[in-house]
């Protein structure tokens, strides 16, 4: 009977080291499923980021459509000051209104381009004007306005850009405003 007592120590070592090992290898699956669980989440915002920007871009397509309706929208109104147009105006006033603030709505901006500095992320220069009026690389005139929609550039504003007539002669290069 001496050996009953050491039977007990003799499998208390291997379930000890049994059990050690278990739990490593318990630890070690809890890693990876939180990295799991880590890169799943991750995937998923990936895919509802990339899902918003799909539809941005599609809204995107759509408002470009449209501009064009827009534009028409504004030459009516400036092509008729007639009295007896008065309210056909009118009822063109509203369409356009009602069209703006809902393109506005999504978020569509007009490129303020009037008197600002030339930017070729924003605008397109059809024509150079020599003018002491307004300073070198102004806008002097917008032929066509210009559309942002959350800060992508849809359509640059269509326009023509001072050149400062100076004493010195010097012109700057066409390439510097988008012309030929």
């Amino acid at each position: 009977m001496p050996d009953a007592p050491d039977a007990p120590e003799t499998t208390a070592g291997p379930l000890a080291a049994q059990l050690a090992r278990l739990k490593a290898e318990k630890d070690e699956l809890m890693q990876t499923l939180v990295r799991r669980q880590a890169d799943f989440e991750n995937y998923r915002k990936r895919i509802e980021r990339e899902r918003e920007e799909e539809h941005r871009r599609g809204v995107g397509r759509l408002i470009g459509e449209l501009l064009p309706m827009l534009d028409a929208f504004d030459r009516a109104l400036k092509a008729h000051d007639d009295p007896a147009y008065e309210e056909y105006r009118k009822g063109l006033e509203i369409i356009y209104r009602q069209l703006w603030d809902t393109l506005a709505k999504h978020g569509v901006e007009r490129i303020a381009a009037e008197g600002a500095t030339f930017d070729p992320h924003f605008h397109q220069a059809v024509e150079r004007v020599e003018t002491p009026d307004y300073p070198d690389g102004a806008i002097v005139e917008v032929l066509q306005d210009g559309y942002i929609f959350h800060g992508r550039v849809l359509r640059p504003s269509i326009v023509r850009v001072a050149v400062h007539t100076g004493a010195t002669g010097d012109r700057p290069s066409a390439a510097r405003y988008g012309t030929n």
